[in-house]
């Protein structure tokens, strides 16, 4: 039910019918389905209309994956925007400074989300990918800590770590010292951030 709802995830505001004709279903369905998301969090009813933040339909997908939704049918709901807007507002979330897309130049390089606090930056490269070989990841570790290099020579900041947030591992882990965190756990790993600074940097 929670997938059916997706597609209706509009940020801004709607009304109860738009949002039965977004997912092509009964108004009862539709509300069945808005009532289910209020009571996860998703979603917040205001003078008639149901108000959407950007990051709802990622929220969404995640509680549909935890909740035994087949994964692939999940990503095909999905954008890249939606899953950078995620990640940047769970840093927000743990008093991070986050700025999204950031470009670099010569020789010119983008990072995903950054997240700045107390002088220490983590750069995140969002991977949404349903299936990721390990010299897939490999590839985009070393791109990635090529990025931290270039932006710790470019910015005035004390230290910067690399990671990978991916929407689709169950657990942690490290390639070269760069962690690769599934989504769900990005908030354990912010909260934990200044214990493993020491261990992370390259």
């Amino acid at each position: 039910m929670l997938l059916k709802g997706i597609q209706g995830i509009i940020p801004g505001g709607l009304s109860v019918k738009d949002f039965s004709m977004a997912i092509q279903t009964s108004d009862g369905l539709a509300r069945e389905i808005l009532d289910n998301f209020m009571q996860n969090g998703i979603g917040r009813f205001e003078g008639g209309q149901i108000h959407f933040e950007e990051t709802d339909k990622l929220k969404t997908s995640i509680l549909a994956i935890n909740m035994g939704a087949a994964i692939d049918e999940v990503s095909r709901l999905l954008d890249w925007q939606d899953f950078e807007s995620l990640a940047a507002e769970v840093l927000e979330k743990q008093d991070f400074e986050t700025t999204k897309n950031v470009i670099l130049t010569k020789p010119r390089m983008q990072i995903d989300v950054v997240g700045i606090k107390s002088g220490v930056a983590v750069l995140i490269d969002c991977k949404h990918w349903n299936n990721m070989s390990q010299s897939a990841l490999q590839s985009a570790v070393k791109k990635q800590i090529e990025r931290t290099k270039q932006y710790l020579s470019k910015e005035k900041i004390r230290a910067a770590v690399p990671a990978i947030v991916t929407l689709y591992q169950h657990d942690l882990q490290f390639i070269d010292r760069v962690p690769i965190i599934p989504i769900h756990q990005l908030d354990s790993f912010c909260e934990e951030f200044y214990g493993n600074v020491e261990k992370l940097q390259n």
